[in-house]
């Protein structure tokens, strides 16, 4: 690999780390000190709220693309989206949980508002930046982003709190935050090609996203393309728990093991694509899904050991990074021209939405089947994704 296609590859990865780190802790280390601070489940469920942010940002990702055109308005977005967001971390470091916690919980929102805004530039140049044959690469940096910063944010961080304490972690979070930018601060890109003129975007181009050729194909499989594995991941905590593992147990063979999987195959998944293209690959990462599902299913009709529960640790979050970097790239073939942070937005939302729906329900199956009979259920979506995949994609997509 160049040295330039490196230094591209990192300035993105740092990016997508800078905004990932402090949601993935706020998300894990707050709940467990309101808790202990006993607060109520029904405040601690409240939490639930900071993530809207990185839903309703398809609303404003308009406003960003058309206010955006040349490598240097990329910049300026994300320059002084990301500031604000470390500057509102950092502000939250001085308040108390216990006596401050309406003041903190709005600085939060407030933050996810700037983080989800430097997302919606960032996903918009990663577009641009790379063509398509590479442009895998660029969305496996997006989900290796992701994952590290579930790693750090969830695992290491967390691990850390006791030693530095609610003040010093907090501060560290917001400069690293502004270190992050430094690869963006000296990136450039002769190949870049900047928009031509001012670009009429409204709030209409979301529903006229819609009228795309393909686009309800195109659809159905984000939709689907989590769903064998999103209840998993959502129970697979529970499940530890009511096989008897610890705490710490739980968190570093799920948040720190697992999200190294997925981090290391976000990677692999980006070179996979970009070697065989999106057609076969769809194939492969949904038979990967499948054996994971099938997997934990016959592992959950005995009392699995803990080598059969790294095994599936493994596949899921393997099978997760893959799919992960999948539905990155194929949102960004469905990319209108100056309207590339309006268009993937709106493709990772709805895809997102639909796996928090998925994740809502396994409690509920897993309350009412079992978790055997929760993992059967994921069996059988895992199969009707790669059956739909089968069906709808007997050819490859353009350009392939």
């Amino acid at each position: 690999m160049n040295s330039k296609r490196t230094n591209k590859l990192l300035t993105f990865f740092s990016l997508y780390i800078a905004q990932s780190v402090p949601m993935s802790l706020f998300s894990t280390l707050l709940p467990v000190l309101m808790r202990q601070g006993n607060f109520s489940l029904s405040t601690i469920g409240l939490l639930q709220l900071i993530k809207l942010p990185w839903i309703l940002k398809v609303f404003w990702a308009p406003f960003v693309d058309k206010r955006t055109s040349d490598l240097g308005s990329y910049k300026r977005w994300i320059f002084s989206s990301e500031m604000v967001y470390a500057v509102l971390i950092f502000m939250v470091a001085f308040l108390d949980l216990n006596t401050n916690f309406t003041t903190i919980f709005i600085l939060i929102i407030l933050s996810f508002i700037a983080s989800a805004t430097q997302d919606i530039a960032t996903d918009a140049l990663t577009a641009l930046s790379f063509n398509y044959r590479e442009k895998s690469l660029g969305n496996s940096m997006q989900s290796m982003g992701s994952f590290t910063g579930s790693l750090v944010g969830g695992g290491l961080l967390l691990l850390h709190y006791k030693l530095i304490g609610w003040n010093a972690l907090l501060i560290s979070v917001s400069l690293f935050v502004v270190l992050a930018l430094i690869p963006l601060f000296i990136y450039k890109d002769k190949k870049f090609t900047p928009k031509h003129g001012k670009t009429p975007i409204s709030m209409k181009d979301l529903y006229l996203f819609f009228h795309q050729k393909g686009v309800a194909k195109q659809l159905i499989f984000l939709i689907l393309c989590y769903s064998g594995i999103i209840g998993i991941l959502a129970m697979v905590k529970p499940f530890m728990v009511d096989l008897g593992y610890k705490t710490g147990e739980i968190g570093f063979m799920f948040g720190i093991f697992g999200s190294l999987c997925g981090c290391l195959f976000s990677y692999i998944g980006g070179y996979v694509i970009r070697s065989i293209g999106r057609f076969y690959s769809r194939i492969i990462f949904a038979c990967a899904v499948l054996v994971t599902t099938l997997f934990f299913y016959f592992m959950s009709l005995t009392t699995p050991g803990t080598i059969a529960l790294y095994v599936a640790i493994f596949c899921l979050w393997a099978s997760y990074g893959l799919s992960a970097v999948l539905v990155n790239t194929v949102a960004m073939d469905f990319l209108r021209d100056g309207r590339e942070g309006t268009d993937f937005t709106l493709q990772t939302v709805i895809a997102h939405l639909s796996s928090m729906l998925i994740a809502v329900c396994s409690g509920k199956v897993a309350d009412l089947l079992g978790y055997s009979g929760l993992f059967l259920v994921e069996t059988g979506l895992a199969v009707i994704s790669l059956v739909y995949i089968l069906v709808f994609f007997k050819k490859p997509v353009r350009h392939e």
